[in-house]
């Protein structure tokens, strides 16, 4: 049976505005241009406050591709919300990685490595 396709969750970090404008547009674009599905949320942070029922059904996505922030808190914001993700969810970081990794990763043209860990 072949593999699914990665679940790919793309964060606007809204209101935070901690992820710099030019890598989360360009990321956001690049998704839109490869023409693939993805899920595009405007916060995170606002839907694990408010215990948002999708994070429940996106933590249990096989292979869920996460374009966000640290990998560190979008970790704890699953957690907090009461549904933990999985450890084969990739959380790629906007904050320090620059949008031809971070989509190149999404679309699966550039392997995911354990750099977004340490970048946490």
């Amino acid at each position: 049976m072949p593999d699914s396709p990665p679940t790919l969750l793309y964060c606007r970090c809204a209101y935070a505005q901690v992820v710099p404008s030019g890598v989360k547009n360009e990321v956001l674009q690049r998704l839109c241009d490869a023409g693939v599905n993805f899920e595009t949320v405007s916060d995170l942070c606002e839907m694990a406050a408010h215990r948002d029922p999708r994070l429940a059904a996106l933590s249990q996505c096989s292979s869920l591709r996460i374009a966000a922030c640290y990998p560190r808190a979008v970790k704890g914001l699953f957690h907090q919300a009461g549904s933990p993700l999985s450890a084969d969810a990739a959380i790629l970081n906007m904050r320090n990685q620059s949008a031809e990794e971070i989509v190149g990763q999404m679309l699966g043209t550039v392997p995911v490595s354990s750099m977004e860990e340490s970048q946490s």
